[in-house]
């Protein structure tokens, strides 16, 4: 299906963003709906697949909404996708095929010369990552970037960061839960798409922001993760944002679309956006 054509912006700043849904037709599945943040340029621009967040068991496009609308106002046109809530592998192959289906209509969506990232916050970086990988392994569509904001990395939840925020709650870990559910089998935690986080090929990947939160559970695992992106040859940039800035609370209240630190981290999803070259096709 083609998407419906956003309105032409000017090829300066962006246009206020604009929101609207879509539903996306795949081979052999069942239509996807994405939610589709910011104006198209003339000339291109940054054009993400996004995954919102959660724990692989909840999270709707209304918890993305927080995050889809700081990159729109970085200039980007944002595709957040509703993945299916299902076990290991339904979300990336979706994922995927969603992938695949934006660089088809890239340049209606985002302009002629719109490059293509990845992002996702805590299960959805999880899923950004590992579509990530399997880009490289089937060398298309070409990425310019991918974005992991607090991504959800380690199936062990066995991090000091996390052990710290879980010894705060006296609830059952949310984490654990997430990943019993996703990972349905015992073979599946060995697999780099379902865990990329243990994966032992991290060379040639898209450029990547890692960002998260002084007081995340998941800072841990994000970190390791860059440096072992870092370790393997990639272009990556990490970024911990202080306490005080509120991240955390930003993500529990991603339905609500405000962000106390909107200014800091619009600031870092801008300079990765713009520096990031455009991939050849």
């Amino acid at each position: 299906m083609s998407p419906t054509s956003p309105s032409p912006a000017a090829a300066g700043a962006p246009a206020q963003a604009t929101e609207r849904e879509v539903p996306v037709e795949l081979a052999g599945r069942e239509p996807v709906l994405v939610r589709l943040y910011g104006e198209r340029r003339a000339a291109g621009g940054p054009l993400v697949l996004h995954f919102h967040g959660g724990t692989f068991a909840c999270g709707d496009l209304d918890d993305g909404r927080m995050v889809a609308r700081l990159l729109a106002g970085c200039g980007a046109v944002v595709a957040s996708l509703a993945y299916p809530h299902k076990p290991f592998p339904e979300p990336i192959e979706v994922g995927y095929d969603v992938l695949s289906w934006l660089h088809k209509h890239r340049v209606k969506l985002a302009g002629k010369a719109a490059r293509i990232y990845l992002a996702g916050e805590e299960a959805g970086g999880n899923l950004a990552a590992a579509v990530a990988m399997i880009a490289r392994d089937r060398d298309h569509p070409p990425l310019a970037g991918q974005l992991l904001l607090s991504p959800m990395l380690d199936p062990c939840t066995g991090s000091a960061s996390l052990r710290d925020a879980q010894a705060q709650d006296d609830s059952p870990c949310k984490w654990a839960a997430g990943w019993a559910k996703y990972l349905s089998r015992l073979s599946d935690s060995m697999h780099p798409y379902a865990v990329p986080g243990t994966s032992l090929r991290l060379s040639r990947l898209a450029p990547t922001l890692v960002l998260v939160g002084q007081d995340d559970a998941l800072r841990d695992e994000g970190l390791a993760y860059a440096r072992r992106l870092r370790d393997a040859g990639n272009a990556v940039t990490e970024i911990v944002l202080p306490s005080t800035a509120g991240w955390e609370d930003s993500l529990a209240q991603g339905a609500s679309g405000q962000c106390p630190c909107e200014l800091m981290v619009k600031q870092h999803f801008g300079d990765f956006l713009s520096a990031a070259p455009p991939p050849a096709d």
